[in-house]
């Protein structure tokens, strides 16, 4: 990789890892756009150049979500019962997305897919709709299900699942500062599976660049990984600190812009 690729990265994992911290995103779903701009750059096979992208992605939230999740456990911040629940449904549905499914889409449709994920978290963002009062959690097999589906969609666009738990812990009337630090705690099962599966359903692909294991292309995780282990905690500090509803705000009209540019790359790669 040429110094502007590296640099591109090192200012990436920067950011997803303090959003990672605020938020309690995985920040895979930030990273992809930039990266496939990166792959581009190096000239990657373009039919697995998505694949490459998401998967990457993916792999860095196994070490910025562990950063998030010490700080945030430090102020007792995450419900480990509510981790322990869903955790059985999103190993599950992370090996199964993460290998046969994501393996099996290929970059248009793959394209596609995660720029409509993007409209729906910025929709997610920007409303912040309040939940019903007296709502509540269903039982354990209720959240292993969820869990499940949770799971398969984070692993098809490379996301720690915190696009999809939050709103749905804060429909349960989850409280929001609980809801969001224990997406974090949610977003390590995720990425373990994931992980696992894009190697698996990868491995012996014969267009993978030198350097890559699977999908995974490893000296853009060393990136990332360098800085945004220093920024989570940072993030996971402000959390308690900022107005987070109006910054999810903020964030979501941010992912407007990089829907569009995945949106652009589903375009192309459909040949329109």
């Amino acid at each position: 990789m040429l110094l502007s690729d590296i640099a591109m990265l090192l200012l990436c994992g920067g950011i997803t890892g303090f959003l990672a911290g605020l938020l309690g995103i995985g920040g895979g779903m930030i990273l992809v756009p930039f990266m496939i701009l990166v792959f581009n750059h190096l000239h990657f096979d373009q039919s697995i150049i998505v694949h490459m992208a998401i998967a990457s992605g993916m792999a860095t939230i196994l070490f910025t979500t562990t950063s998030a999740i010490s700080a945030h456990h430090k102020h007792g911040s995450i419900d480990w019962s509510l981790v322990k629940s869903f955790s059985p449904g999103l190993v599950i549905g992370g090996l199964v997305g993460g290998s046969e499914i994501f393996e099996a889409l290929n970059t248009s449709w793959l394209s596609l897919f995660f720029a409509t994920f993007l409209v729906y978290s910025s929709a997610q963002m920007i409303i912040n709709k309040k939940p019903k009062p007296g709502r509540e959690l269903p039982g354990s097999l209720g959240l292993v299900s969820f869990g499940a589906f949770a799971g398969t969609l984070s692993s098809l666009v490379g996301a720690g699942g915190a696009f999809i738990t939050v709103p749905f812990m804060l429909w349960c009337n989850v409280k929001p500062h609980i809801a969001m630090a224990s997406s974090s705690g949610l977003g390590f099962p995720i990425a373990v599976a994931a992980t696992i599966g894009y190697m698996y359903g990868s491995w012996g692909n014969p267009n993978l660049p030198p350097g890559s294991l699977g999908f995974i292309y490893l000296p853009a995780v060393a990136c990332i990984v360098a800085v945004s282990i220093f920024t989570a905690p940072l993030g996971a500090k402000m959390a308690r600190k900022l107005n987070v509803a109006q910054l999810k705000r903020i964030f979501g009209v941010m992912l407007i812009f990089l829907a569009v540019f995945m949106f652009n790359e589903s375009r192309k790669a459909f040949g329109f």
